[in-house]
């Protein structure tokens, strides 16, 4: 199912019908629209390490606070240390407001997991895969940020296998969503990205998620789409769909994962993207929460 664009209180984000049905569950992706970020931050930036005023930044938080039904509360945030690792952390109620109104204490942290209400996780993005992890009988949730190195290295099944040792989360426990990304019509890679899946993956498995241009039965499935169209030695690389296997390698059911329909390349007045806006940019994020 498609995700669908909401407006509260000027506030534009993301969401999945999926996770708005489950009971006392609350998420988001943010929009560039409705903050108070200026320039090439505008308007609703989330990182305070790119160069835009922090006072706009705390505010933008403020906000998302409000439409998350906190009441503006900053210290319900807990970020991630994003450095393309497939690290996660457990975090509690100790670790409140880190990287919002304090400083956190880790590092290298891409993925969160917690079973504790009050808590907002949350991930920043801008072409990076967003993925939604929720299982409604141990009342847990896990978010992380998956690049092409974090898919290449199963963040997906890391997220699954982490929530399993925690909580007790089987598998089929799950739904599942993967949320704004660059798309695989978007996202060009070399061929030492391709090398990498291939030595993970191995040959044989990675062959079967490889389309060719005129091979239609393959394309809605594959994760390197080749066309003569592209330089040599150059490959489009689709992150939901390698995520999306991942997610099925490691036991969740196709059915209970959400797709997105918005690519953040695409949609560069409503998403922030690196390849289409370089460096001069902001940071969207994902926030997940048990209410």
């Amino acid at each position: 199912m498609r995700m669908t664009q909401k407006n509260k209180n000027g506030v534009v984000y993301l969401s999945f019908p999926e996770l708005e049905r489950i009971a006392g569950l609350r998420h988001l992706f943010s929009t560039r629209k409705g903050g108070v970020s200026r320039g090439e931050f505008s308007q609703m930036n989330f990182s305070f390490t790119r160069g835009d005023d922090p006072e706009a930044v705390r505010e933008n938080y403020r906000r998302i606070s409000e439409v998350l039904g906190y009441q503006g509360r900053l210290d319900v945030f807990v970020t991630s240390y994003q450095t393309h690792t497939v690290n996660i952390r457990r975090v509690s109620a100790l670790d409140s407001g880190k990287g919002v109104t304090r400083e956190r204490d880790y590092r290298d942290i891409d993925g969160l997991i917690t079973n504790e209400r009050g808590l907002v996780l949350t991930t920043f993005h801008a072409d990076c895969t967003p993925l939604y992890f929720v299982d409604e009988a141990h009342h847990a949730i896990g978010l992380a940020h998956s690049g092409w190195r974090g898919t290449v290295n199963d963040m997906a099944g890391e997220m699954v296998r982490r929530m399993g040792k925690e909580f007790g989360t089987a598998p089929s426990d799950l739904v599942c969503a993967i949320g704004p990304c660059i798309c695989g019509a978007c996202y060009e890679v070399g061929r030492d990205v391709y090398d990498a899946f291939e030595k993970k993956w191995g040959r044989e498995e990675l062959h079967r998620y490889i389309s060719k241009e005129e091979d239609r039965e393959t394309l809605e499935t594959a994760v390197f789409h080749l066309s003569p169209n592209l330089p040599e030695g150059k490959y489009l690389l689709d992150l939901r769909n390698a995520n999306l296997r991942n997610l099925e390698k490691a036991g969740v059911p196709r059915q209970k994962v959400a797709v997105t329909n918005y690519c953040t390349k695409e949609n560069p007045a409503l998403l922030f993207s690196h390849r289409a806006q370089g460096e001069k940019r902001g940071n969207l994020a994902a926030f997940l929460t048990l209410a």
